[in-house]
């Protein structure tokens, strides 16, 4: 798990918590709030595994070109 994934992860995980909070108090404020960030959470993490993605294919054509 890379620092994007990680860091996305911890703030869908906040967000969720803001959301539920702003419904037991009935703060409409808060509960989109808490939408936001889930949704900056998803896309770090997105963004997280693609840079894994990317890294593995760097990986992957280094070992191959060594093979070679």
């Amino acid at each position: 798990m890379n620092k994007n994934q990680a860091k996305g992860l911890v703030k869908d995980v906040a967000g969720k918590v803001q959301e539920e909070a702003g419904k037991l108090v009935g703060n409409k404020e808060q509960q989109v709030k808490g939408l936001q960030k889930q949704v900056e959470g998803k896309a770090e993490k997105r963004l997280g595994d693609v840079k894994e993605v990317v890294k593995d294919a760097k990986e992957a054509a280094k070992d191959a070109a060594r093979k070679h």
